[in-house]
């Protein structure tokens, strides 16, 4: 469901918490589903990440206004740059969740079911400062971590149902899930160059019927989870390429949100390029063209696509 500004209403009490550091939620962590950096006006709006809510640390024990079940580390930071437009936190899952946020004023800011859809929580700030915001996705029950969805908007709120057919969301992915074969954080310079790893391509899943929308570069067979989560911190251009023997493809979910797919753009080999690449995490995902699984060399370079080093 979509809702506008002039709509817009907040049905739980949002509150903001002065928090001793002994007590608080421990920011300096790194987020364990990313960052992402966000000007006011930014697009596309809502911004949309993947993740696992919940956690062991009952909310209520740090904050006695906020409830939930949270982590330790925050789930995701935004770092935003403020406008005139409001900054509006939502999460949609199957499973009731709450919402913590430090805000660039050292404030704790908590909800439970605030936002329209049912159990759905919301944050809105309307006259948003600049700066960081660390977010926590609780679970109002205790147990294992649920899949959730955490959008970041100035326009409204957002559930998965209102998205599904404008985002291309993968439904048969799930970035989520812990990468099959490696975390990898680059910073902007890294080296070696290219980073690389050997890892076996493809899956069952079918990539072109996974996702809402069609497109003829989006095929092959993956994993429901992540081949490799990739935080990348650096400014330049990134390339994410394959190099092997085997016909591959690639599927990116960037720090956008957004889906990028590629097949055959180096031969048999999958490239993808990102110009001035967005700060965040890239969750890749390398297929096959054919069912069956394949060695490959995942690449990651700043330098060129397809670039290989020389051997002597």
């Amino acid at each position: 469901m979509f809702k506008t500004i002039g709509a817009l209403t907040v049905g739980a009490v949002t509150a903001a918490l002065m928090a001793s550091a002994t007590l608080a939620q421990d920011y300096t962590e790194p987020p364990s589903f990313g960052r992402v950096s966000l000007s006011s006006g930014f697009t596309p709006d809502p911004y949309v990440r993947n993740l696992t809510a919940g956690g062991s640390i009952r909310a209520q024990d740090r904050f006695s206004d906020c409830r939930g079940y949270i982590a330790n580390a925050p789930d995701f930071s935004v770092n935003y740059t403020a406008g005139s437009l409001p900054l509006i936190f939502t999460v949609d899952s199957d499973a009731d969740t709450t919402l913590v946020i430090n805000g660039p004023d050292a404030r704790w800011y908590c909800d439970d079911d605030g936002a329209e859809s049912p159990l759905n929580p919301l944050v809105r700030f309307s006259n948003p400062q600049s700066g960081r915001y660390d977010v926590w996705v609780g679970t109002y029950s205790r147990g294992a971590g649920v899949p959730a969805t955490l959008f970041v908007s100035e326009l409204g709120e957002y559930t998965r149902d209102s998205q599904s057919g404008n985002s291309g969301y993968g439904s048969g992915l799930d970035i989520s899930l812990a990468s099959r074969f490696a975390d990898i954080t680059l910073n902007g310079g890294f080296l070696p160059d290219p980073y690389q790893l050997r890892l076996t391509a493809g899956g069952p899943v079918s990539v072109s019927d996974s996702f809402d929308f069609q497109t003829s570069s989006c095929r092959g067979y993956v994993t429901r989870e992540p081949s490799v989560e990739l935080d990348y911190t650096g400014y330049g251009d990134l390339f994410i390429y394959t190099n092997g023997d085997a016909d591959t493809t690639l599927v990116v979910n960037g720090p956008d949100g957004q889906w990028y797919c590629s097949d055959d753009e180096i031969g048999t080999d999958a490239g993808l390029e990102f110009n001035n690449a967005t700060q965040g995490v890239y969750d890749i995902y390398v297929g096959t063209y054919s069912q069956g699984d394949r060695q490959t060399t995942l690449m990651i370079s700043e330098i060129e696509m397809g670039y290989l080093p020389s051997r002597k």
